[in-house]
């Protein structure tokens, strides 16, 4: 089985500045002032849950898993059989060559899954991105692999090359 890892880092950063702020308000103010010092603390929670919005958006919509056992490839909100998935489409991504970052930022850019008709990627011919986000994040890599119907599906990971040896071994036939 694989299963992607998400980074933390942001997320840890974010909330230990968080903390640090709060304590270093609290040694000033407390106890005399409790009142400012937990109307100041949630303000500095305005500030810290937008940062840390986009990792566990991340989280939900683009967390990856490949289960043999079960026969699915999991992408966030998603379950896709393997049986559907075409084995040619993940050997030929495996070999191609991996995009540079400002590469890849600009082909995300363009990769938009609006909820309006007319401005979905899939509307001007791009693969439809799987696991229920409206793109792929920043820093994140994509994955395109067709089904066996032929439509192309695009997978945001952190490390496409492990997603997709993952994938070719749960494809290869059983010995």
């Amino acid at each position: 089985m694989y299963v992607e890892k998400l980074p933390k880092t942001w997320t840890v950063f974010c909330v230990a500045v968080y903390l640090a702020m709060v304590v270093r308000l609290a040694v000033d103010a407390l106890p005399e002032d409790t009142g400012v010092w937990l109307l100041v603390s949630a303000a500095y929670l305005l500030v810290l849950v937008p940062c840390i919005a986009v990792p566990i958006s991340k989280a939900i919509y683009h967390r990856v898993r490949v289960d043999p056992g079960s026969g699915l490839l999991r992408v966030g909100r998603e379950r896709i059989p393997l049986a559907e998935v075409d084995p040619a489409s993940v050997h030929a991504a495996l070999r191609l060559v991996k995009p540079r970052p400002a590469r890849r930022y600009a082909a995300t850019a363009g990769a938009v899954q609006s909820p309006l008709s007319g401005l979905q990627a899939a509307d001007h011919g791009a693969p439809r991105l799987v696991g229920g986000g409206w793109a792929v994040p920043m820093g994140m890599d994509s994955v395109v692999v067709s089904t066996c119907r032929g439509e192309r599906l695009a997978i945001a990971t952190h490390d496409g090359a492990a997603l997709l040896t993952a994938l070719a071994r749960a494809l290869a036939p059983a010995p």
